[in-house]
């Protein structure tokens, strides 16, 4: 049950940072992929951790660099 419960909220959160993203249009390709990547890097980080806080913000922070870096060669 409280995976259930990880996974939605994360999923939740996930939705949320992207709805928030009201100035997609005017960011650079960088921080577009630095957006996507922090948000799915945390989504991962809370699986593979079962929701630990510092697995959830170390993978948001490891997927926004990648995100960074991909967006980068666009």
């Amino acid at each position: 049950m409280t995976r259930q419960i990880v996974k939605i909220a994360a999923a939740s959160a996930l939705v949320a940072l992207l709805a928030g993203c009201s100035t997609w249009d005017g960011m650079s390709s960088r921080q577009k992929g630095a957006t996507a990547g922090a948000g799915a890097g945390g989504v991962v980080g809370a699986a593979v951790t079962g929701g630990s806080v510092l697995g959830t913000v170390g993978g948001a922070a490891i997927g926004g660099v990648i995100g960074d870096q991909v967006g980068k060669r666009r």
